[in-house]
């Protein structure tokens, strides 16, 4: 089902404080990051915790949309008032992009490629 909230991510330059304050908040498995993307999936992929201190360090965590078109969907969101934070992303598994809204919060959206 397309345009529900079905992911989140945190993402942090200080990844270990990261994982320690929201294992021991909410007692979350935070996997070991990936290599190289730095990316630990927590509670077996119900979000993610990105280590963002070689790109930037941002901190923010943000929900996701599942969407069927990723490119359409930042174009209705510039259209509606929305500035891209992370432009269009195809890394192989997945497509995404990140906004932030009218009121600066911020939120992605993403699909899942075929596998076939």
């Amino acid at each position: 089902m397309t345009h529900e909230v079905n992911y989140f991510e945190i993402g942090s330059p200080e990844p270990e404080a990261a994982r320690a304050f929201y294992g021991a908040l909410f007692d979350w498995t935070v996997e070991e990051p990936s290599m190289p993307a730095r990316y630990s999936m927590v509670n077996g992929g119900g979000g993610g915790l990105w280590d963002t201190s070689e790109i930037g360090g941002a901190s923010y965590a943000i929900f996701y949309v599942l969407v069927d078109d990723v490119q359409g969907a930042i174009d209705r969101a510039q259209e509606l008032g929305a500035t891209v934070v992370v432009p269009f992303v195809d890394n192989g598994g997945i497509e995404f992009a990140h906004f932030a809204d009218p009121q600066g919060n911020r939120f992605g959206i993403w699909r899942p490629k075929d596998s076939s």
